[in-house]
This record gives structure tokens, sequence and C-alpha cells, in this order.
């Protein structure tokens, strides 16, 4: 079995032409997406924005194999995110992702200062 390799992926893009009911939705719940309460890592992603209702975060966390690469991380992402908007009817434009392979990442520790 192939090793399989941990990555952080953040998926960006904008709301386009949302309908009323949709900014509705949004700006109900945007209290629960703005700021640091809207940017974990997990399986399920998270979304974040604001209340202009133009630009979005998106946040996953995803298990593929190396040899697949960053694309594959960021387009499994990129499907989820898909998935994830058409569902709750959330138009949106061109997506944009960010691949942090978390089995590569370097740690830079400061010096004089224990791992704790």
């Amino acid at each position: 079995m192939a090793e399989s390799h941990t990555y952080r992926v953040i998926v960006r893009g904008t709301f386009d032409d949302l309908t009323d009911a949709a900014r509705e939705r949004l700006l109900a719940e945007v209290a629960e997406h703005e700021g640091i309460a809207g940017m974990r890592f997990g399986p399920e992603g998270s979304l974040a924005y604001d209340r202009t209702l133009k630009h979005f975060s998106m946040r996953y966390v995803v298990d593929s194999d190396p040899a697949d690469g960053d694309e594959m991380a960021g387009a499994l992402a990129e499907e989820r995110a898909e998935a994830y908007l058409q569902e709750r009817g959330y138009p949106y434009g061109e997506l944009r992702s960010t691949v942090t392979d978390m089995d590569t990442m370097k740690i830079n520790r400061k010096p004089g200062r224990s791992g704790r």
C-alpha cells in the first residue's frame, strides 16, 4: 500500500450572483464563519467569509498519495468545495487553491527554546 501524506489546502473564490435567499442564509450565519472561527482545517472543510459576501475561503485536510503531488490534493479539495457550495445553492466564480504538504514541511524552531 502506498504511503499517504496529509495536505492542508486553502481553496479561495468569490461568490457570484447570490440569490436573496442565499444572501440571507449567509448573513444569518456570518458570525460562525468570520475571522478565526471559520479558519479550521478538517476533512469536511470550513467556510470563512465576511459580511460583504464577496470573497470566501475554505480550508481542508486531504490525505493523498504523495506521488500524485500537490496538484491532486488541490483538485480533491476544490471538488469538495464545489460540492459544498452547489449543495447549498451558493454560486461562485473560479476557485484557486494553495496546498501545503504537512509531511514535508520543515519547522524552524527559535534557537534556545525547547520543543514545548
